[in-house]
């Protein structure tokens, strides 16, 4: 756990098996390689229960491995201390920002910032779509959203 003057980012998307650990990599990569990551917490989380305790799809392992990210998780749902002790909560979609901003409203303590990943997007994609149902195309296109939209995050923060 990082210090109080640490940051924190939590990223989440609807079962933290695609989206949202491809995320988590790809940020933990970056604040590694530009020697921060001590000053991060970075997670992520799902705001539904279907896949708790499963590890990434393999599709998105396979992605992450191409672009020689390492991605270690196991899935697990958003808890109520995630709104009281992340700064950030990054997530992917509209639902996922509905659902979050439900749950935030039963914390008495919520202190983080929960805002749209794409909102971080120089191109302006706000959306980072479930790769599930997809391709493997699909999944190459949530990690170059990931790249751009974590990138322009850090930078913001760092």
């Amino acid at each position: 756990m990082a210090s109080n003057s640490g940051k924190s980012v939590l990223f989440v998307c609807l079962g933290n098996i695609c989206r949202s650990p491809i995320a988590e990599a790809v940020f933990r990569k970056m604040a590694t390689d530009e020697a921060v990551s001590n000053h991060w917490r970075i997670d992520s989380a799902a705001t539904s229960t279907y896949e708790i305790g499963n590890s990434p799809d393999y599709r998105g392992l396979a992605c992450m491995k191409k672009h020689g990210v390492s991605m270690n998780h196991v899935a697990r749902q958003v808890t109520k201390e995630d709104f009281a002790t992340f700064d950030h909560i990054l997530c992917m979609d509209e639902s996922n920002l509905r659902d979050l901003n439900r749950k935030a409203n039963q914390v008495k303590n919520c202190k983080a910032k929960i805002e749209l990943l794409g909102t971080y997007d120089p191109e302006k994609q706000l959306i980072i779509k479930d790769p599930y149902y997809g391709s493997d195309e699909d999944f190459e296109t949530v990690y170059e959203q990931c790249v751009r939209c974590c990138k322009a995050f850090l930078d913001n923060y760092s």
